[in-house]
Parts: C-alpha cells; sequence; structure tokens
C-alpha cells in the first residue's frame, strides 16, 4: 500500500525565510569584480530559525516529495519539509510494507543530508566568467545575457572553423537518474545543431560493457536478481559490495540482506578488502591481490576439470571453445581454455592451485577447496562487481568470472546467475528525448583527454575511435554538465590540469554545476544550476532488484540566487543558435515533465496521472514473476533463443577477439581469445615494484557517491578520508592507526589518515574514490583524491579507465 506525504513536525525550530536566506547569502558571497573563488564563495548558514516572519506566498509549511539523483544509481525519494520557503528537514521513504518486493525505499546518509548540499557554502549563485589563468579560481560576476551570448559566440566560432566533431559533450553522472532536468538538454541541444563527438562506455563500466559482448553478445546481459538469491545455495560476491555501493532502499542493501536471512545461503566474498558486505554477510572472505581474479579462476578451474566436478553436458551444448572439440574452424590447436588449464596451450605451463597461490596470495588449500564448494553447490550464484574490471586487465577479469559460471552449469538456472552483476527489473518510464547525434565518431570515455592533446593522430585500431578511422580535428569546445571528470574523476589529474591550462587545446570550457567542485575551477564561463529541490521531475527507479518504481520530485523550494535549470539555459542558447522553437517544442520545462507522466501512462499498466502521482510521491511496480533469471530461454532452448554471438552460443573462445588481437596496435599478449589471465602493468609482480611496492585501490565510500556530497561537512566528520593499509605493511613503514601519511608516486603525492587494519590483503592499500582535489602550496593533495596517483595508460580492448591499478609507497607525512 501506499500513503500520502502528511506534514510533520519541524524539530530544527523555526527555519530562515527564503528571502532572509537570500539576504546572509548575497552579504557573503555577492562581489562582482574579479576576486579568488575562496573569497567569492562564503559561508552560507543552514536553514535553522529566524527572528523575520515571512510574508509572502512562500510563507506556511509543506511537505513534498522529491528525490537524490546522483550516481550509485539507487535513486531514493525523500521528503522535504518546507517552512516559509526553506527546506528544514529531510525524511526517507514511510511508505511500502517491507517485504521483499515492496520495502521501503529508505535513503541512507547521503540522501538524509541533502541540505547541506543545497545550501552548501560551495553553491555557485551567479553566472561568472573566467579572468585569469584557466583553474585559478579567478572569475568575475557576469549577467546572463553576457553568458548566453559568450557561449553561443564561442560555439558558433568552433563549429565554423572545426566542424561538430570538435565538439565534445563531458561524460558525467552528478545528476544520473534525473530526467528532464538532467544532461539531456545540452545533448539535444547539440543534436539540434548537427551533433558532437561523441564516446561510448562509462567510468563506472567500461571494460565489462567492452568484454560481455565476446561471451554473452550484449553489452549489459541482464543476470539474476538478488531476489533470486534466496533460491541459491551458495552466493559467491566477487569484488562486488552492495552494502557500500548501493547502500538504500533505492539501492540493494535491503534485498542482499533478505537473500542472506531468507535464503539462508553460505556468502563467499572475493575482495582485496574485507568490506562491510564482507563483514555483515559473508562467511567467508577471500583476500586476493589486486587484478589477479584470472588467475584466482584458473587454479580453481583446473581443480574442476581434473577432479571432473565441471558441467560437461552444459559446455557441450550451450559453449564454444571450452575444449579442442568445441573450438571453431579457425582457431589453432591448443587455443582451448581446457588445453590452456592442462599445460597443452602456447605457454605450457599448467593452471594449478600452487601456480595461482604466488599469484594471488591465496593459499594453494584454499583454491582447491573453493573450487569443490562451488562447483558442488547446485545451485551456486556467482555475482561480480565492477571493481574486478576496472583495471588494466579488466576485460581478460571479467570474462574469467563469466566462465565459472558456465563451467558449472549455473547459467540460466533459478539461484544461478551469468557471472555478471544481479539484474534487476525495469520498467518504460518516459524519458526527455535527448534526440540521436548525427555525428557516428565515438571515442572511449577515458581518452577525452588524447582527443584534446593529439586528436588527429587517434586511430581505430590504436585509440578505439569508431565510427571512422580516426580523427579529424582535436576537441575544441566541452560541454561539462554536472560532471567532476574534467579533473576529479578522471585519472592522472596533475597531468590533467597542465592539458586544461593550456587554453590554445581546449578552447572553451563551459561548466554547467551547481557546486564549486574541482572541475569548476576549469570553466571559461561558469553557470549556476538549480538543484533537484528547486524543480519538479519524472525519476525512474534505481537498482531496487524486481521492484519498480517512480517518483514525481516536486518542487520544494524557488530556485536560489541566479540560479536557471540547464533546460532554460539551453534554450536560450538555441535561441541565439535559430532552433529555440526546435529546442523547446513549445514546452517549458513542467510541461515536459506531464507529457513524461502522460507517455509513461501508455507505457505501463497502471501507471497513475500526473496528479495522483504527484499526491503519492512514488509509485511501485513489482516484477510479476516475482524474481529475475537471466538467459532462461536461452537455457531451456538454445536453439530457438540462440544468443547474439556469431555461434549463438556462450563464447569461452571469441574468433572477434583474436582478430582483434592479431590486428589492433600495442595489445600484444593483453587481448587473449580465451579468459586467460593477463599478468598487468603495475601490478603485484612489475619491475616497478622496486620503487613502489604496494598496489593501490580504490573504494565506494559512504560519504560520498563518486565526488557528489563529497563536500558535505557531516558525512566528512562521520566519515573521513583515511587509506586503509594492513597491519604488516604499516609496521614495516613506523605508522601507526590515525597517522597522518603520504600516498604517492611518479604522478603525484595524498596525504590522508592511516587506518591500519587486517581487513585488507598485505600489500594493498585501498584510498577511497571521490575526495576533492586539495593542492596544498607544494601540490600535495590534502584532499586525498585518488586520481592524482592514478594514470591515463588505457585498458586494452574497452581504452577504459583502469583507476584500480596503481603502484605506491606509502610514509609517514
Amino acid at each position: 500500500m501506499t500513503q500520502t506525504a502528511t506534514p510533520r513536525p519541524t524539530l530544527l525550530g523555526a527555519p530562515v525565510p527564503r528571502r532572509s536566506f537570500m539576504k546572509w547569502s548575497a552579504a557573503a558571497g555577492g562581489a562582482a569584480a574579479a576576486v579568488g573563488i575562496g573569497a567569492h564563495y562564503g559561508l552560507i548558514p543552514l536553514p535553522t530559525a529566524s527572528a523575520e516572519p515571512s510574508t509572502g506566498d512562500d510563507a506556511g509549511e509543506k511537505v513534498v516529495w522529491n528525490s537524490c539523483n546522483v550516481n550509485c544509481g539507487s535513486r531514493c525519494p525523500l521528503l522535504m519539509t518546507v517552512v516559509d520557503g526553506a527546506i528544514t528537514r529531510i525524511d526517507a521513504d514511510p511508505t511500502g510494507d517491507d517485504e521483499l518486493g515492496s520495502q521501503q525505499i529508505r535513503a541512507c546518509v547521503r540522501g538524509r543530508s541533502i541540505r547541506q548540499r543545497i545550501y552548501s557554502p560551495d553553491r555557485l549563485k551567479h553566472p561568472m566568467k573566467r579572468v585569469g589563468k584557466r583553474g585559478a579560481g579567478e572569475f568575475e560576476q557576469i549577467t546572463w545575457e553576457e553568458a548566453f551570448d559568450t557561449i553561443a559566440d564561442s560555439l558558433k566560432k568552433t563549429l565554423d572553423e572545426y566542424g561538430n566533431e570538435a565538439v565534445y559533450v563531458q561524460y558525467g553522472s552528478g545528476t544520473t537518474g534525473a530526467n528532464a532536468s538532467g544532461g539531456t538538454s545540452v545533448s539535444r541541444l547539440m543534436n539540434l545543431l548537427g551533433g558532437n563527438l561523441g564516446y561510448y562506455g562509462t567510468y563506472s563500466t567500461s571494460q565489462i560493457n567492452a568484454a560481455t559482448p565476446y561471451t554473452y553478445g550484449v553489452e549489459r546481459e541482464t543476470n539474476n536478481s538478488f531476489n533470486d538469491a534466496i533460491n541459491t545455495k551458495l552466493l559467491v560476491l566477487w569484488g562486488n559490495n552492495p552494502h557500500e555501493t548501493r547502500m538504500s532502499g533505492g539501492g540493494e542493501l535491503y534485498i542482499a540482506q533478505q537473500a542472506k536471512e531468507i535464503g539462508g545461503a553460505k556468502v563467499i566474498v572475493i575482495d582485496p578488502r574485507q568490506s562491510d558486505t564482507a563483514v555483515t554477510m559473508a562467511d567467508e572472505w577471500v583476500p586476493l591481490r589486486p587484478g589477479t581474479d584470472g588467475a584466482l579462476v584458473a587454479g580453481m578451474a583446473h581443480v574442476m576439470v581434473t577432479e571432473g566436478l565441471h558441467d560437461q553436458a552444459f559446455l557441450d551444448t550451450y559453449c564454444v571453445g571450452f575444449d579442442e572439440e568445441h573450438l571453431p574452424e579457425s582457431a589453432k590447436p591448443g587455443s582451448s581454455y581446457k588445453a590452456y588449464l592442462l599445460g597443452d596451450g602456447p605457454d605450457g605451463v599448467e593452471k594449478t592451485p600452487e601456480w595461482a597461490a604466488p599469484i594471488t596470495g591465496v593459499p594453494a588449500a584454499t583454491i582447491r577447496r573453493l573450487a569443490r564448494e562451488i562447483a558442488q553447490a547446485k545451485p551456486c550464484a556467482i555475482v561480480q562487481g565492477w571493481g574486478p574490471q576496472r583495471h588494466a586487465n579488466g576485460e581478460a577479469t571479467v570474462r574469467a568470472i563469466y566462465l565459472l559460471a558456465a563451467m558449472t552449469g549455473n547459467v540460466g538456472l533459478s539461484g544461478g546467475g551469468l557471472g555478471a552483476r544481479e539484474g534487476n527489473y525495469t520498467i518504460p518510464t518516459a524519458r526527455f528525448p535527448g534526440g540521436t547525434n548525427p555525428i557516428a565518431t565515438k571515442i572511449s570515455c577515458f581518452t577525452w583527454t588524447d582527443a584534446i592533446e593529439r586528436g588527429p593522430e587517434m586511430t581505430a585500431t590504436a585509440d578505439g575511435v569508431r565510427g571512422k578511422d580516426k580523427l579529424d580535428v582535436p576537441i575544441k569546445f566541452i560541454w561539462n554538465h554536472a560532471s567532476n571528470t574534467l579533473i576529479n574523476q578522471h585519472s592522472d589529474i596533475n597531468r590533467t590540469i597542465k592539458l586544461l591550462e593550456d587554453d590554445s587545446l581546449c578552447e572553451m570550457i563551459v561548466v554547467i554545476d551547481n557546486q564549486l567542485c574541482a572541475s569548476a575551477k576549469f570553466a571559461d564561463i561558469l553557470l549556476p544550476d538549480v538543484s533537484n529541490a528547486e524543480l519538479t521531475d519524472l525519476i525512474p527507479s534505481g537498482y531496487s532488484g524486481d521492484l519498480a518504481y517512480a517518483i514525481l520530485a516536486q518542487k520544494a523550494i524557488e530556485p536560489l540566487f541566479e540560479c536557471r535549470s540547464t533546460y532554460d539555459i539551453c534554450a536560450e542558447i538555441a535561441d541565439r543558435m535559430g532552433i529555440k522553437d526546435k529546442f523547446t517544442e513549445g514546452k517549458t520545462l513542467d510541461e515536459w515533465v506531464e507529457q513524461l507522466v502522460a507517455d509513461s501512462q501508455k507505457a505501463i499498466d497502471g501507471f497513475p496521472s500526473y496528479d495522483e502521482l504527484a499526491t503519492r510521491g512514488i509509485w511501485r511496480k513489482a516484477n510479476p514473476a516475482g524474481f529475475t533469471v537471466g538467459l532462461k530461454k536461452f537455457r531451456d532452448d538454445p536453439v530457438a533463443n540462440p544468443l547474439k554471438t556469431p555461434s549463438g552460443k556462450i563464447e569461452i573462445y571469441s574468433e572477434r577477439l583474436q582478430e582483434i588481437a592479431d590486428t589492433w596496435e600495442g595489445v600484444d599478449g593483453e587481448i587473449p581469445a580465451i579468459p586467460a589471465y593477463v599478468p598487468s602493468w603495475e601490478g603485484h609482480d612489475d619491475p616497478l615494484t622496486s620503487t613502489y611496492p604496494l598496489q593501490m585501490i580504490g573504494h565506494h565510500y559512504k560519504s560520498r557517491t563518486h565526488s557528489s556530497y563529497g563536500n558535505v561537512a557531516w558525512l566528512k566528520e562521520a566519515h573521513p578520508q583515511v587509506v586503509w593499509v594492513n597491519t604488516l605493511d604499516a609496521k614495516a613503514r613506523g605508522i601507526e592507526n590515525d597517522d597522518v601519511v603520504h600516498v604517492f608516486n611518479d604522478r603525484g603525492r595524498i596525504e590522508l589518515l592511516a587506518r591500519v587494519t587486517t581487513r585488507i590483503a598485505p600489500g594493498v592499500l585501498s584510498v577511497p574514490q571521490g575526495a576533492w582535489y586539495a593542492p596544498d602550496k607544494d601540490g600535495v593533495d590534502k584532499g586525498g583524491s585518488t586520481n592524482t596517483l592514478t594514470s591515463w595508460h588505457p585498458s586494452p580492448l574497452a581504452k577504459g579507465n583502469p583507476q584500480h591499478t596503481n603502484l605506491v609507497q606509502i610514509e609517514k607525512a
């Protein structure tokens, strides 16, 4: 059942009226002259109390539904209490009955602290233009008219001189989950102007999305849901940490807990770090060296084959290339995975547990026991997260874990799975139409810095350019909407800064955001976006298993300062480019949202009207089947329901990968046709370990979603930035818990606190990713951003971001 939101008493006292709030903030930071950012953005008091009553239309108290739209993917509903035009309280979803499939979609600590983002001291207030060196944070306030004119003139100049491929809409995820209010407005604008250089992949999933088609035929084959995990005998979470990455009702925290509590299955977590998921769910934690997952799979697979524990009948019927008898005709003898395991392949090395143990750091006896346990559990659900693939050898790792699901015959079965990340049920909620990009040319989302620096040198076979053989022009104009990827979330921050400082390369950077993040400081034109509390939008569901939902996120407060929605910003620029009527189709943003609700009604049985959804706030629809089982039709009849691979089967040996390995430049040995273990650069056995002996990975953190919420004081206090270091490594360096330490390599140096613990594998450090880059005068990043230490070097197949593959050293500060 659902409940109508009702007003709640304000626990914070009489709130600050919006008019008083505006006066405060204007006094705090309203200078129009060229000033440093720190001076321009003074403290904004959080609305709590006021002696000045409001007498306008915003007087009184109301409770409205809204949501948290940052890129954990959860998209949790929020109830916002508004008094006299100011948000005074945030509550989580009180509806639902806490049963699997209709559970409350409770927001986590991030969503519940959203007031601190809305009223942040870092909140952008006015349109501004750069007056100093790019990146120095020196701006002067300008009018919206000047901002629109400047952007339109620069855009026309770029299109005239270089063409549409010189314009790039930056990858970013700060408004993921938002619909009409998200970055689609910028894409719609550019598509109506002839398009722009596109990108493929994401910073979250580049390697797994690139590798999956070579096993299953499509980028994202739907796996079994966590709801189905109640039917498994053994749940293996391989680098999967839902209790921190998706730790809310809109994520998978509750569902994962139910899989354990209702199903009663044993849970094994394989991860270099003993995550919160491992602590709260696992019966066993298996720590391994980062990037060695493929060797662990091979060691276990060897045991299964030599002891006859694998499902040969499944492999014979549904797979290609496991053994010599099922290789395609083009494959050379000894190319099968079984030949690789038994030492009959080109390297002549038998992949025994004793071979795998010194590579992975997992004892041979443990590998042998795990192999037997996984093979004999019927069914067994192997569910890999996105951490293992975010490595230099991530594509091969993905396919290795897939192989284990096929070897044990668990694909297409309830309680089993594909070896992929857990699936979820979705409904076709209407989306704001961004249109189709007329430009077919794409680069990997991770190689945009290369496209600025050496665009015309980038080719299809060396750099993964798609749509044509090579780029003809470099990136000259960047749209950066709700993205901290310009600086904070991209690798090798110091190198990226030097690139962007040179405005003869990329000539114009337009940043649309509502927070002064590290990337915003690199704008030429900086535009203040509204927060999601300052407009209305239709929000589709997140990763809530087999529960789909939609939220009508209603405007809680009027836009603060001079903030304007991205839709309105793009409409004004479209007007100056002569396409406003095509862009808006005569609709305001609110009218678009009403249209999206009406379109969703037509597509989804039972979807409510706009007025009903406005009253209910949130609408739920559970999967009628109760849970999702990936590739069930294929398992039932592989002839009638073939996969979209060339063979129509699960491809353990891929002819297409072999062709890529033979023809692409610079990928020798990095793209195997079978899911073999591929040692990576900056791995545990790289010669560079003589200088930088520790492997550094990153992990998702409760205080942030990537870098979103990274400036919220409450969350920084509750979850300070710390580096996890094993007790043995700390002792060898004289480091104790809570010491201030430096982690460093040739690319940079960060300063943060040490968390000395046995909850991480020896030889490994883990730094929570997403902390805001904050260098001191000596260049030491006291914010502790992982990307001060990561590399531009892309992965071989996806050309994706291998941001967990790094060698570093640690010392006391």
